[in-house]
């Protein structure tokens, strides 16, 4: 079984390479930007020609989410146009895709988890392509799974715990928002689903499971006690301050409220998701 994956030089395609000798069975074809480039149909093409793969993992994003605001054509372009390149190509050589989206797809006004169901209102350029490009996927191919996810972290890449542990290691003293909730996403555990979701398609190739699904690790809490587990499990000692968001002014508005319900894919796949401080304290 061949499984191309895109965007293999970020945080996720990191985690992909991490895990792969875990699953011996699966040939995996890891492309950087620098090998497929999404926004080029005929490059996606021709590695398709190729390496012929069941399945494609799309890990290619532009995920600068401030940076987006002043860049809304590049977040286009990779966002929305590149997703649909791959699911045009997915489709020609009847290829299963894979697509990582976003709780930034919602507004955060809700006050309970987010079902797929739920009615998306982005409220940055970021989370607008993201939508989009889940439109674009939706509208040109139907053997795709689609799984938002939120807050990723791991030990690869550029993420929110990274940069916490880079900051302390700068500064006596942090500022970090208390008023926007949401849930932790190991990366390791994110792609763990993914080949969850390609072993079980494998197993039953007509399946009827296609869509979109909501992954994160279970449990929530806001960047501030985030921030909080990730000084406690590294031994760090900081001036931790939790500030509202109103004193954090971003380029982009986030979503104050943006945890996931995670029935479904429980549902459908048997999951047993582990909670966030678990998986955290483990790094």
């Amino acid at each position: 079984m061949v499984v191309l994956v895109t965007g293999s030089g970020g945080q996720l395609g990191q985690a992909l390479q991490f895990i792969a000798p875990n699953y011996p069975d699966i040939h995996f074809v890891f492309c950087d930007s620098t090998i497929l480039d999404i926004t080029n149909s005929n490059n996606i093409n021709q590695l398709f020609k190729q390496f012929k793969p069941s399945f494609c993992i799309n890990a290619a994003a532009y995920t600068a989410v401030d940076k987006a605001e002043s860049e809304p054509e590049k977040a286009h372009l990779i966002n929305v146009v590149g997703p649909k390149n791959l699911a045009e190509v997915c489709k020609e050589f009847d290829t299963i895709l894979l697509h990582i989206s976003t709780d930034f797809v919602f507004d955060g006004t809700k006050d309970s988890p987010y079902t797929e169901d739920d009615f998306p209102n982005p409220t940055s350029v970021y989370g607008q392509t993201k939508l989009d490009g889940e439109k674009a996927i939706q509208e040109t191919w139907q053997k795709h799974f689609i799984i938002r996810t939120s807050w990723v972290y791991s030990q690869f890449g550029n993420n929110f715990m990274k940069t916490m542990l880079r900051l302390a290691s700068e500064r006596d003293k942090l500022s970090v928002v208390n008023d926007q909730i949401g849930t932790p996403t190991n990366a390791v555990d994110l792609v763990e689903v993914l080949i969850t979701i390609i072993l079980s398609v494998n197993r039953q190739p007509t399946t009827d499971n296609y869509g979109i699904y909501n992954f994160s690790n279970e449990g929530q809490c806001s960047w501030y006690y985030f921030a909080k587990k990730i000084f406690e499990f590294n031994n760090i000692k900081i001036n931790l301050e939790p500030i509202p968001t109103t004193s954090f002014p971003t380029p982009a508005k986030r979503p104050g409220y943006s945890v996931l319900d995670k029935s479904k894919i429980k549902k459908v796949f048997g999951f047993e998701v582990k909670y966030w401080e678990e998986v955290l304290k483990k790094i």
